[in-house]
């Protein structure tokens, strides 16, 4: 994820003048605005056709694929499930979903182009199959489409919510509430805007989530389930409510395990098959690092 800061000389549209700076393409630039991810002195930007006047600050955020395309690399992965539509895979923490800036390889992608025959098109050669995407220290199960019916299956059904996403994670503190829905807006930080946080002009974002145990007061295990798919979401959401995510570098600075990464695993996924139609559900254990933490855990006296 990269940020870009532009002031313009003269009055000219946004995505041309995003377009010209960046090299990017002005469809690329819609997208990116589409997503909140411009800003025109602090301010989110909503149309691509806003004029920037001279003296002006864009900013712009991009977390874009490599201009190039992904090369396949025999990195080992943990295929569930594979069919001739899709593949799920469980993807271990620490590792990137797809080729960025700063990340041209070793990602989730390049290993997927080597050991999967066929990979949907939809979204280009930097972003095969790839219908949405695990942060690079959230472990756990994502499902890639291997033709394009597929992929459009699979977002319609992430898109209308019917697709069940389920993560544990391990976070301070103990909830008020044994369950509950956090349904909160999310954008970008005007303080960072590579962060995300809680605010009045974000997208609506909802979470459900139920302690599953605690330890004593200062730990509790939580299934979180998503209601929407927003950047960070469930990182964010945790955080909003007091009760950040173990080991998260970026919204949580307390780490007596030094874990070095949150502690967030996507441990159950239900859909429906693209073609067909059977509800199919995938879960994945819990990674050896979370594991050994909760033993520690058990093993104290509250």
């Amino acid at each position: 994820m990269e940020q870009y800061n532009y002031t313009p000389d003269d009055k000219k549209r946004l995505d041309v003048f995003l377009s010209e700076k960046s090299g990017l393409t002005r469809s690329r630039i819609k997208t990116l605005i589409e997503n909140e991810c411009v800003f025109i002195d602090g301010a989110v930007v909503k149309k691509s056709g806003t004029v920037v006047s001279p003296g002006s600050v864009v900013e712009m955020i991009v977390d874009d694929p490599v201009q190039v395309s992904a090369e396949p690399e025999n990195i080992p992965i943990d295929i569930v499930y594979e069919d001739e539509d899709i593949a799920v895979i469980n993807k271990p923490r620490g590792m990137v979903t797809h080729p960025c800036q700063g990340t041209p390889n070793g990602t989730l992608v390049n290993a997927l182009v080597y050991h999967v025959k066929d990979l949907s098109g939809i979204n280009g050669v930097f972003r095969p199959g790839i219908v949405h995407r695990l942060d690079k220290d959230t472990s756990g199960l994502i499902v890639i489409a291997k033709n394009d019916k597929s992929h459009l299956s699979l977002a319609k059904q992430i898109e209308q919510k019917t697709a069940g996403r389920h993560y544990l994670a391990l976070v301070e503190g103990v909830p008020s509430k044994q369950e509950g829905v956090i349904d909160q807006p999310i954008g970008r930080s005007k303080k960072d805007r590579k962060k995300m946080t809680v605010c009045t002009d974000g997208r609506r974002a909802i979470t459900y989530y139920k302690v599953i145990s605690s330890f004593g007061k200062k730990y509790s295990l939580i299934d979180f389930k998503l209601g929407t798919g927003r950047t960070h979401q469930i990182r964010v959401h945790s955080k909003h409510i007091g009760h950040p995510i173990v080991g998260d570098p970026v919204y949580n600075s307390v780490d007596e395990f030094n874990v070095a990464g949150q502690l967030l695993h996507a441990y159950r996924l239900e859909l429906d098959h693209p073609s067909t139609g059977e509800r199919m559900c995938f879960s994945a254990p819990l990674p050896d690092c979370f594991r050994a933490v909760l033993r520690k855990l058990r093993k104290r006296s509250y």
